[in-house]
């Protein structure tokens, strides 16, 4: 039971550092809207600081399991095919998983207050993808699959567009179809340049 409602305070707590930021974020405000108290509320987080840790830490686990991550690498692709696959599901993941959404929501805001979430912000939005992407890269050119290129330069290039897309979309949803036919003509590009006849 107590993790239970562990969890579903650090579910509230994700949607109301997203939605009103960590200094909006009011306990009381968080443990009424659970029909809980706030003493019942530090029964299982001692301050907002240790439920704001706690979030940070089940969503980089959440993330980690689900996308991967640089000493997490997903499976390498076997082909051009299955790239473009593989990073269509990524994409499908990072654009709808409601977590992940709230999660970069709270990162873009909070990464000017708090240094734990500036190092996630830039982990995910930048360096973490480029290093798995790096990765896979140096192995599918390895394969004979790929040209042999930079493999670090061509990561950076191919993440890079796919994450202010992704950023473009939080922004205006309506245009989530554009968008998406945007990423796969960009990614089906990439391969027709970068595959290795």
């Amino acid at each position: 039971m107590e993790n239970t409602t562990k969890e579903k305070i650090l579910d509230a707590a994700l949607v109301s550092f997203a939605e009103n930021g960590y200094k909006g974020t009011n306990l009381r405000d968080l443990a009424a809207g659970m029909g809980l108290s706030k003493s019942a509320l530090y029964r299982h987080y001692e301050s907002k600081e240790d439920i704001w840790n706690a979030v940070l830490d089940r969503m980089e686990t959440y993330y980690i399991s689900r996308f991967g991550s640089p000493e997490k690498m997903p499976p390498t692709p076997k082909s051009c095919d299955d790239l473009f696959a593989m990073t269509m599901r990524m994409l499908d993941f990072t654009m709808h998983d409601k977590r992940v959404i709230l999660t970069r929501q709270l990162l873009l805001t909070e990464q000017f207050r708090d240094e734990r979430a500036r190092h996630f912000a830039t982990l995910h939005f930048l360096n973490g993808t480029k290093e798995i992407y790096t990765k896979i890269f140096a192995e599918m050119m390895e394969n004979g699959i790929l040209k042999k290129d930079d493999p670090e330069l061509l990561a950076f290039a191919y993440t890079a567009p796919i994450t202010v897309l992704i950023h473009y979309c939080d922004r205006e949803p309506e245009k989530e179809p554009e968008i998406l036919q945007q990423v796969e003509a960009f990614v089906k590009h990439f391969i027709k340049i970068y595959k290795k006849a």
